[in-house]
Order: C-alpha cells, then sequence, then structure tokens
C-alpha cells in the first residue's frame, strides 16, 4: 500500500469515486470526483485526454476494481485500484 499512499500524496493524482450519486452525497474524500461504475465506458476519453495518475475508490473495492480493469481493456494504464473509502482516508492520514 506504499505506492498508494504516495500516488494519493502527489498534487496530480486525480481521485475518482465510482460509487452512485448518492452514496458520495453521504460521504467522500474532498475533492474527489464522482464517475459511477456504469458511467465508466462512457467517459473513457475524459481519462484519455489526461496524463495523469488515477486512483479509483468506492465501498469495499469491487467496482473500483471493476473500473480499472475497463480502462486498462481501453489502454489506459495508469489506474489503480484504491479500495474502500475507508482505505483512502486512511492512506491520506
Amino acid at each position: 500500500m506504499g505506492k498508494l499512499k504516495d500516488l494519493l500524496k502527489k498534487q496530480d493524482t486525480v481521485l475518482v469515486d465510482v460509487r452512485s450519486p448518492l452514496e458520495y452525497e453521504s460521504e467522500h474524500v474532498p475533492g474527489a470526483q464522482n464517475i459511477p461504475l456504469d458511467e465508466i465506458s462512457a467517459r473513457i476519453a475524459e481519462f484519455r485526454s489526461s496524463d495523469k495518475p488515477v486512483v479509483l475508490y468506492c465501498r469495499s473495492g469491487n467496482r473500483s476494481g471493476m473500473a480499472v480493469n475497463i480502462l486498462k481493456q481501453h489502454g489506459i494504464t495508469d489506474v489503480y485500484n484504491g479500495g474502500s473509502l475507508e482505505d483512502i482516508l486512511f492512506q491520506l492520514n
């Protein structure tokens, strides 16, 4: 998890919450974008246009893992599964 902590400390890392908008509204990491898992495929161009590392998270790490796989299948390689919201918050502290 050292690499994840290092990524989260970098100013240019993009943090994406792949949970539903309702879940995101209830609690999220400050500065994280909300792109629900079911929108990832439709928004590939947004990820391609960025040259920044992307860390994705969700409630358990399952949906963020699926999102990472989708992005990698589309040739986007600088993406990481951050696991759960709690995992991310722990790494940030």
